[in-house]
């Protein structure tokens, strides 16, 4: 992918893919490059800033012996998500128009 992925938009994807199941890291990495130039050293930095924010907590479970961090989202979380979903949809359609077309494009304070 040649856009690059800022923090908005990474936490807006990380948030949403927790929205439907808890997960750990290196699953959730997977699952975010099926879509994103991800990687793990890019993700725990976000993850452990979501954290502070209130928006993920975290919990243990053992796993091959060892414990697994399990990431789940929490309900500031969930109106995270659904601010950047709002928010998505408003950028996504303005975006569309330049780069897509159809519609003529309008002057707007973005």
């Amino acid at each position: 992918m040649i856009f690059q992925v800022g923090a908005t938009l990474l936490d807006a994807c990380v948030l949403s893919v927790l929205r439907t199941n808890d997960t750990y890291g290196y699953e959730l990495t997977q699952m975010l490059r099926d879509t994103l130039e991800v990687s793990e050293s890019t993700l725990y930095p976000v993850l452990r800033r979501l954290q502070k924010e209130d928006c993920l907590s975290t919990y243990d479970q053992p796993w091959q012996g060892r414990n697994r961090r399990y990431y789940t989202i929490t309900d500031k979380g969930r109106r995270a998500v659904e601010y950047y979903r709002t928010a998505w949809g408003e950028y996504k359609t303005r975006v569309d128009r330049l780069i897509v077309g159809g519609e003529s494009v309008e002057r707007q304070n973005i």
